[in-house]
């Protein structure tokens, strides 16, 4: 009688390879491939986090396995282990209760000293795992401001600002100081170093460095509206002529970034183009972060500098010019403006004629439903 015919694998697992690398398409493993110092640490945190919890899942789920097997209804071995009296074991105990324990307390060290060391506020004292910060060298401070729904950066020491475009100069300290327009968003190079929140009228603070050259995409990761899933820009670590040339370029720009351009750019609008600015209005952050870029209106840090020495009186309650922050005159938005999505930023193609279709809600109404 002849044998039956072995069957071959072979053939079914190849053709099958792309179904069982289906799951797998939509990863993103730039957390785990950072080029930044801080985001390298980070990734080290998660990697020790990880390892530590397994010491306890790893040896539970093969004594689950083995528990099933050596206490078998068909082990009849087994029965002689058996003691129905049996309620207490000190060796077990000690097993049980120390090995969580010693993972707590490791965890918690861990969390403690990451903490501090990884602060978003704390000046970097090291460039990587082997080059400590040279004193003599200032970091570069990159001011960030979170528009709807597009990326303002201003680069104070360079005279230039960019729109939806990040630069920055390998192994040189970064300082971010962020803000943001209207609605409370999140900054997040994952590359780069951790997400922080970009919140109306306060000013957070991360700092961060790149380690080697790189292209990458920077993202908004707290929602804030119907614009919010195209709200990423471009992110570049580049290394000191390819800086300096990107640099030139954003100077050779004729653009200004004044108050009037920075409310016409602050207008909601998606899909807005990279831009860049020669010049820019030095007080600009300040008075983003403050709530007053639009002229007229009142400064929160002066009103907090009148309310710090006693308050302005009795008369000041009918004293409310200026004094108006949110929709519909915002210092964003006006109740006459019908925003229709085009591209604001000055140097886009076609900005200054004809409408691009990228979004179909007018401010009102994409500034209703974001809010």
């Amino acid at each position: 009688m002849p044998h039956p015919t072995s069957l071959d694998w072979t053939p079914i697992f190849r053709r099958s390879a792309p179904l069982l690398a289906l799951p797998l398409t939509a990863c993103d493993w730039v957390v785990m491939n950072p080029s930044g110092d801080i985001a390298m640490q980070q990734r080290d945190l998660i990697l020790i986090s990880t390892a530590l919890m397994l010491l306890i899942v790893v040896p539970v789920m093969a004594l689950v396995v083995f528990f099933a097997w050596r206490y078998r209804a068909a082990n009849e071995a087994a029965d002689k282990d058996y003691d129905p009296d049996w309620d207490h074991s000190t060796k077990l105990e000690l097993l049980i209760w120390s090995a969580p324990l010693l993972i707590i307390i490791c965890l918690g060290a861990l969390t403690w000293v990451s903490t501090h060391k990884l602060d978003p506020y704390r000046p970097l004292d090291r460039i990587d795992a082997k080059t400590a910060v040279d004193p003599r060298i200032k970091p570069l401070t990159v001011e960030v401001v979170a528009l709807d729904w597009k990326w303002l950066f201003i680069y104070p020491e360079l005279g230039i600002a960019t729109v939806n475009e990040l630069a920055l100069p390998v192994n040189v300290p970064v300082r971010f100081d962020i803000t943001a327009s209207t609605v409370m968003n999140s900054f997040y190079v994952p590359e780069l170093a951790g997400q922080i929140y970009a919140m109306p009228g306060m000013k957070t603070q991360l700092h961060a460095v790149a380690n080697r050259p790189v292209a990458g995409t920077g993202i908004s990761a707290n929602y804030s509206g119907a614009g919010f899933t195209h709200m990423r820009f471009t992110y570049r670590a580049l290394d000191r002529a390819g800086f300096d040339a990107w640099a030139a370029r954003a100077k050779a720009s004729r653009a200004r970034l004044d108050r009037d351009a920075y409310l016409a750019l602050a207008k909601p609008s998606e899909k807005a183009p990279v831009a860049y600015f020669s010049a820019f209005d030095p007080k600009l952050f300040d008075a983003i972060v403050n709530l007053c870029p639009r002229p007229g209106q009142r400064c929160m840090g002066e009103l907090m500098h009148v309310n710090m020495m006693g308050g302005a009186g009795k008369e000041s309650a009918r004293d409310t010019k200026g004094l108006r922050y949110d929709f519909p005159n915002s210092h964003v938005i006006e109740q006459s403006d019908e925003n229709k999505g085009q591209e604001t930023a000055p140097d886009a193609p076609a900005a200054s004629n004809a409408p691009l279709n990228h979004s179909s809600h007018g401010g009102a109404e994409a500034h209703a439903q974001h809010r």
